[in-house]
């Protein structure tokens, strides 16, 4: 029958698809980023009908010129068939059909929508040699789109195909609207490459005639680090800043590196940075994340101060200075704030009420530290805020109203039911009922035999009603559910060697422990006190003062203390165990260590 392939169809079941003579939107892709084959790949869904190009543009509210230039194709019966073949498969999973179906039909017409979507559906299949056939017949039947060149380009890169790659990422610089775009996205689009020297080198050679442009050199600064060239990429990212002294982008970049060297020389150029460009809010806003990370917890509230004094409205910042004033126990400043941003409408209020909650029981305003808790009724600290409130009643001697709250709440899901299982040990622990604590967890734990956390938490609260047997058993079951569960080598090696003698077997765990943690502070405790036990007190102290300085815990600093003692060093020991002291007068640990040395 004579006409195309078809409007007619369009309406039945090929959405956003009709080729041949109809008048059609461009499906060309907007913008000079590069592409991978993997953000391709993840946007062409057959499934979805965004994959389907002149839908997308249609829900995007975009439109184009009418296409004039595609073929003149007759709806011939083996077409309609495969077209049909092709959907159907695509619609049911087969992408392998439905590509292959789709090249089919793009080799017979040549029609380079046709060969885009037997692109991606290829991509979405993950089959690269219909995807990487299909892409070149795209550009070669439609040699000026962008996405096409971008398509194929990803997709020799991920090939290693860097020769065949290197023109088409040539024209896509030389085309582009946006060089300065399409330069910060060169690096990105060949980072998956094995070879980096070999993606230096061709980075070099396509930015070459560039130079004049910052965005040249931060690629091929990107490109140096890739290949741990460090010092070369830093000569190349000061070019690009010598070109625009202001740009917050190459800035970050350099901090970046100058951190390697040194954190004090990164803060320093920040600092440096924002003096000569105050209105630099991304370098600030790291320059204060340095801060905070350093523990300077003043200047980096004065510098999100200065951010929130520029974006008065922006919630983040505002709690953000809420909570640095916290730890600097400037209460009145954390309550103005966090009670400003809930005058934001701020995304998620219930966490400013726990803040809130948490400010006024540091300020002992107990009633109004209630009302805060328990105005939090969803989300993310619906539990904490409700455990906090139980433990402010158990701190009034009110244990049983406490546990009578926690156990009267309804956990949306098996995540907060064993939250509020753990928080109703945690009060039963501080009241240093242990017995009971455990009850409570054996319970939840009887219920699901292999809860993970419940199993690593029954472990622990048996060590303190001295079943030992218990522990093993639950932390053993844990690591055959978590082979890597690095806390539960820690606690059953920890417990073997303190309370055991079968120290060698339990040095065996902590070291397992501490492969898979090796900066953790609690196990690097762990390790020292093995080898204390062991009698190897030179690597004892190593590990000890290790952890100690990552973490100046008082369980740690007991252990560091006697370890100080036993070598000789009894002033050291005992500056240790009195400045914990201060810190920490609660800790039972520190307590009986003081009662066995200094009494």
């Amino acid at each position: 029958m004579p006409g195309f392939l078809p409007c007619l169809l369009t309406p039945v079941i090929f959405v956003g698809l009709a080729i041949g003579g109809c008048a059609q939107r461009d499906v060309r892709a907007g913008g000079t980023a590069l592409a991978s084959t993997e953000a391709i790949s993840a946007q062409a869904s057959p499934q979805d009908s965004a994959a389907y190009p002149d839908a997308a543009d249609e829900e995007a509210g975009t439109s184009a010129p009418s296409r004039t230039d595609l073929p003149n194709q007759s709806l011939e019966e083996d077409i309609l068939y495969k077209f049909l073949l092709a959907e159907i498969a695509g619609q049911r999973g087969n992408h392998q059909m439905a590509a292959q179906a789709y090249l089919e039909l793009a080799r017979k017409t040549r029609d380079p929508r046709l060969a885009r979507r037997a692109t991606e559906v290829a991509l979405y299949g993950k089959n690269n040699p219909i995807a990487l056939e299909a892409a070149k017949l795209w550009l070669e039947t439609e040699s000026q789109s962008a996405a096409a060149r971008q398509t194929l380009a990803a997709l020799f890169v991920s090939l290693n195909d860097l020769p065949a790659a290197k023109p088409l990422l040539a024209k896509i610089l030389s085309s582009s609207g946006n060089i300065g775009q399409a330069l910060e996205q060169l690096h990105p689009s060949l980072a998956g490459h094995p070879d980096k020297n070999a993606v230096l080198g061709i980075i070099k050679d396509l930015t070459a005639t560039y130079r004049e442009r910052p965005e040249a050199h931060l690629a091929v600064a990107q490109a140096y680090v890739a290949a741990g060239k460090y010092a070369e990429a830093l000569v190349q990212i000061r070019e690009a800043m010598n070109l625009r002294p202001s740009w917050e982008t190459g800035a970050l970049f350099q901090a970046q590196l100058l951190n390697r060297e040194s954190r004090a020389s990164a803060l320093a150029y920040l600092s440096d940075f924002l003096a000569a460009h105050p209105k630099a809010q991304e370098v600030r806003l790291a320059y204060a994340r340095q801060l905070i990370n350093d523990k300077n917890f003043a200047p980096a509230r004065a510098e999100f101060q200065r951010l929130l004094d520029d974006n008065p409205s922006n919630g983040d910042i505002a709690i953000t200075v809420a909570l640095l004033s916290v730890q600097m126990n400037d209460f009145d400043v954390a309550e103005t704030q966090l009670k400003r941003v809930l005058e934001l409408d701020y995304k998620d209020p219930d966490a400013v009420r726990f803040h809130l909650g948490q400010v006024n029981e540091e300020r002992k305003r107990f009633d109004e530290a209630a009302k805060w808790y328990l105005s939090v009724t969803q989300g993310e600290q619906f539990v904490s805020a409700h455990a906090r409130y139980a433990l402010m009643l158990a701190r009034q001697n009110k244990l049983a109203e406490a546990r009578l709250h926690l156990q009267g709440l309804v956990p949306l899901d098996e995540e907060q039911r064993i939250q509020i299982l753990q928080s109703e040990a945690q009060l039963l622990r501080e009241a240093k009922d242990y017995q009971e604590s455990f009850n409570v967890l054996k319970k939840g734990l009887d219920a699901q035999p292999d809860q993970p956390e419940l199993l690593y938490d029954v472990a622990l609260a048996a060590e303190k009603i001295d079943r030992i047997d218990l522990v093993e058993i639950n932390l053993r079951r844990l690591l055959v559910l978590k082979p890597e569960h690095a806390q539960a080598y820690n606690a059953l090696g920890y417990t073997l060697a303190d309370r055991t003698e079968r120290l060698t077997e339990a040095r065996e765990y902590i070291e397992k422990a501490l492969k898979l943690s090796p900066d953790d502070p609690f196990i690097l405790d762990s390790m020292g006190w093995v080898e204390y036990r062991l009698g190897r007190l030179a690597a004892s102290l190593q590990f000890l003062e290790r952890a100690f300085q990552v973490r100046p815990d008082p369980e740690i600093a007991a252990h560091l203390g006697e370890v100080l003692r036993v070598k000789g060093d009894k002033p050291g020991a005992e500056r240790i165990w009195r400045e914990a002291l201060r810190e920490h007068p609660e800790s039972d640990e520190l307590k009986k260590i003081v009662n066995k040395f200094l009494r």
